[in-house]
């Protein structure tokens, strides 16, 4: 399974935004191009795991809310 993709738009409650696979600082009405790499490449790493945990937890919340087939017509 390849990791997941970061999501275009603002990072975690933070001044960062992913826009046409490019990063940038935005602050009001200044935004600037990240260009650095080691920044860039802490961005990417960072954002592919905010991805991941959020499918983990979607799958774990439709996980729970499935109805488990012994308990189909019974009582919990």
């Amino acid at each position: 399974m390849s990791a997941p993709k970061p999501r275009p738009g603002r990072l975690l409650r933070s001044p960062v935004v992913l826009r046409d696979g490019q990063w940038w600082l935005v602050s009001g009405a200044v935004a600037i191009l990240v260009t650095d790499p080691a920044f860039t490449g802490t961005l990417d790493g960072f954002a592919t795991a905010v991805t991941a945990a959020d499918q983990a937890v979607a799958e774990l919340r439709d996980r729970r809310n499935e109805t488990p087939a012994s308990d189909i017509g019974g009582q919990r």
